[in-house]
């Protein structure tokens, strides 16, 4: 499955990039972030929230949508 992955803030940053497609073949929210730890282990280091077509999911969803986000937590005010 070719899934669309988003990253934003501080996520970016240790990336390199704002968004890539990613070949993905098993079906857990917690199977891709190990995956993208592979390629990208330093976000193992940071704290973020992942959204499945613009809705965050808890850690055991199963990957349904082809849209991806890593969300890093946002300063309010």
């Amino acid at each position: 499955m070719n899934i669309s992955i988003k990253y934003f803030g501080q996520l970016a940053e240790v990336t390199q990039k704002e968004e890539e497609s990613f070949e993905f073949s098993k079906h857990s929210v917690s199977d891709l972030v190990e995956s993208i730890f592979v390629k990208y282990p330093d976000l193992k280091n940071k704290d973020f929230k992942v959204a499945q077509n613009n809705e965050l999911v808890s850690a055991d969803a199963k990957i349904t949508g082809a849209e991806i986000a890593l969300l890093p937590p946002f300063a309010g005010g």
